[in-house]
Parts: C-alpha cells; sequence; structure tokens
C-alpha cells in the first residue's frame, strides 16, 4: 500500500482497519505525521508545495515498492491533495531543479491544475499512469479530489491512470503561458524530444500496462459544501449551494460571485448562506504576499462598500493553506472598505500588487484554521444577514 497527500496517514490507518492483516507492506508519504502509524506502514516525510530532495526520495521508494509487487498481489494507492509535489522522480536525465522551475513558472504565469500536471506527467517517471505500470498485479486507487471535474487523470498528477494527454499537449501548455524563456535548457530539450516522438509516451488509455488499475474517487469539494451548509443550518442560517465550480482568475471571480450570490439570495429570508467551491488561479505581476483565497476575498471590497445589507464574502482553502502563507484564506464585508480607509489602506494598490496577505493582516481579516490534512480544492461562502 501507498499512501500519497495531505490525508496520507488518515487514509492509511482507515484502510488497514479495514482490511486488518491483509497489508504486507506500506509506505505513507507526507509532509508531517499527525497520528501514530500501524505496523507495518514506515513514515517517508517530504515537500509540498514544492518538491524537494525528500519528494524524489519518497518518489523512487514508491515505485521500489510497487516494482516489488507480484501478480498476486494487489497494489493499493491511497491519493489525496498535494500528492504531486509530495513524489516527485525527475524522468531521464532531468533534475529536480528543471521540474520545479517548470512548475514555478507555469504557476506565476497563471496556470490551472490540468495544465501544471500535464507539464508534471511528462518531466516525471512515477505520474501519468507510471506508478500503476510498475506494478506486476492489479492496482486498486481511492482517491480524495482536489480538482474540479474530478478528472482521476489529473489528481495527484494520474500515477495509477492512463494518461490522455501527449508532449504536444504539454507544450502547448508552454506557448500558451508565455514560459518557454523561463524553462531550463533540459527540460525544452526533453519536452521537444517527446514532442518529435524521440522519448516514450506517459501510458496512454489501451496500455495493458494499466488493464487491471482501478481509481475511484472517494471525496471532493461536494462533500466540503455539505459540511459548510450543515453548519450554516447549525448557526441559524438558510443555506444554499452552488454547483457550478468557481474557476479563472481569481479577481475577476470574486466580484462574478458576489454577483451569483446576490441573484440567488434576491427574494429569500434572512440570514442566508450562499456557499460555492471550486479553484481559481493568480497571475502574479506584483511582488506581494498571498493567495487566489485571499485575492478573491480582495477583489470584492469596493463591491462591498456601497452594499446596503449587512454582507460578508469569505474565500478559504480546505487544506488550511492558501498560496505561500500560513492563512487558509480570508475574508471582507461591507465594513472592510471603511476600516481599509482609517488605516490608509488602498485596496487596488494591494490588490495590484499580488499583496492581500498584508492588506487583511493590518485589518485582522486573515481566516487562520492550520493544516486541515486534506484538500477538496477552495470553498467560498458569502453571508447574507
Amino acid at each position: 500500500m501507498i499512501a500519497v497527500g495531505k490525508a496520507a496517514p488518515f487514509m492509511a490507518v482507515a484502510f488497514a482497519e479495514s482490511v486488518r492483516s491483509q497489508i504486507r507492506d506500506g509506505i505513507v508519504i507526507g509532509t508531517h505525521l499527525p497520528i501514530e502509524l500501524p505496523a507495518p506502514f514506515e513514515w517517508i516525510p517530504s515537500s509540498h508545495p514544492l518538491p524537494d530532495e525528500r519528494s524524489v526520495a519518497a518518489g523512487r521508494r514508491a515505485l521500489d515498492l510497487a516494482r516489488q509487487t507480484d501478480a498476486q498481489e494487489t497494489l493499493v494507492v491511497l491519493l489525496s491533495g498535494g500528492a504531486s509535489a509530495l513524489m516527485a522522480v525527475p524522468a531521464g536525465s532531468l533534475t529536480l531543479d528543471d521540474k520545479r522551475t517548470a512548475v514555478n513558472a507555469l504557476l506565476k504565469g497563471g496556470a490551472d491544475i490540468t495544465a501544471l500536471n500535464t507539464i508534471r506527467k511528462h518531466l516525471s517517471a512515477v505520474k501519468g499512469g507510471r506508478l500503476a505500470a510498475a506494478a506486476q498485479g492489479p492496482t486498486v486507487c481511492f482517491a480524495i479530489s482536489d480538482v474540479v471535474g474530478d478528472d482521476v487523470s489529473v489528481i495527484g498528477s494520474g500515477p495509477t491512470v492512463a494518461d490522455p494527454s501527449t508532449y504536444r499537449d504539454a507544450w502547448s501548455y508552454v506557448e500558451r503561458y508565455g514560459v518557454e524563456r523561463q524553462l531550463t535548457a533540459a527540460a525544452l530539450g526533453y519536452l521537444r524530444a517527446g514532442l518529435e516522438g524521440k522519448i516514450e509516451e506517459t501510458p496512454s488509455p489501451g496500455d495493458p500496462r494499466l488493464a487491471r488499475s482501478l481509481t475511484r474517487v472517494v471525496g471532493g469539494r461536494f462533500h466540503a459544501m455539505t459540511g459548510a451548509a450543515e453548519a450554516a443550518r447549525s448557526l441559524g442560517y438558510d443555506a444554499v449551494t452552488i454547483d457550478e465550480p468557481v474557476v479563472g482568475d481569481a479577481r475577476t471571480q470574486g466580484p462574478s460571485l458576489l454577483n451569483m450570490a446576490r441573484a440567488v439570495a434576491a427574494g429569500k429570508s434572512r440570514p442566508l448562506a450562499v456557499i460555492a467551491s471550486g479553484e481559481t488561479t493568480v497571475k502574479v505581476a506584483g511582488k506581494g504576499r498571498g493567495g487566489r483565497n485571499q485575492e478573491m476575498a480582495l477583489s470584492v471590497a469596493g463591491a462591498l462598500a456601497n452594499d446596503s445589507g449587512e454582507v460578508a464574502v469569505a474565500s478559504i482553502g480546505t487544506d488550511g493553506i492558501d498560496g505561500p502563507t500560513d492563512a487558509a484564506g480570508a475574508f471582507t464585508d461591507t465594513t472592510t472598505a471603511v476600516r481599509a480607509r482609517q488605516q490608509s489602506l488602498d485596496p487596488l494598490a494591494y490588490l495590484a500588487d499580488n499583496n492581500a496577505y498584508a492588506f487583511f493582516e493590518r485589518l485582522g481579516d486573515l481566516i487562520m484554521t492550520g493544516p486541515s490534512t486534506t484538500n477538496v480544492g477552495d470553498i467560498q461562502i458569502v453571508l447574507f444577514r
């Protein structure tokens, strides 16, 4: 058994309790170990959100364990958010820096998770179905999804799933986000070689090595919305959920979500909670600090300034971590603009500098939850009172 991701320790213990003594060997890969693991699990610390040498060691250990299974054994993979960074093995002669530079360039360019993981799969020796392909017997994967749409070939970069994407797709993302000059020469050369057919593609649909590989999603963003709605009702709010995912640029999606929530709230009794979820992106142009949830919350400060009612908008990463910060997200309400003026804070200037963390820190409106140990994307809550 291989458990990898932010929820890996808890998934490993739950699975072990369900199958008792049938596990011959197992590894658990994550950033920290909040609970005790039963035998025979081995704890392997790794790195997130950026991979480091521990991530490479963890990825190699996972491949070794997969290769050690025989035809009569089942390789069980428990996958959760963060797996792409926690389990990383550069392909061919590439280095970790080659991979890390490519991912960083795409992140700053505003790439979504599909683009990121397509690049990751084509620079990796463990992703894109290669982990399952290394096993001699069948593979069963249970995944908690941090991907809008729950595409199993994208969750954790699909280590147990046939990869429908190609080197051509990977190259198209490099061009789309204009990051060609930011990638290392080795990474560019490797992708070009794949584009020219000089390197074998990732295992594609129909590959016999994956004929006995099964992957199922067992948790995702709808579970988070259901939980949030139940919590809202317990606090006296009526609750409405929006199924359509919140995706796209964070600073444009904030006002769009607010308008959608206002339309949903029209004619309904108060207090009301409108709950949505998804995953936005940020194109980094400034030198500030923040994350997509903080940026989304900041983007509605002006729109709420003239609201006649009491309205609050929050955006939160379900893993408790928003970007390279210690905040899960932030909230904005109808008093934010006034309080900002009192401290000589200009919301638009902070937004332009991608510096939402500093803005909300000054106001005391960061949402600090600490790590939740799992990730099912982001959740947005709009309260009307």
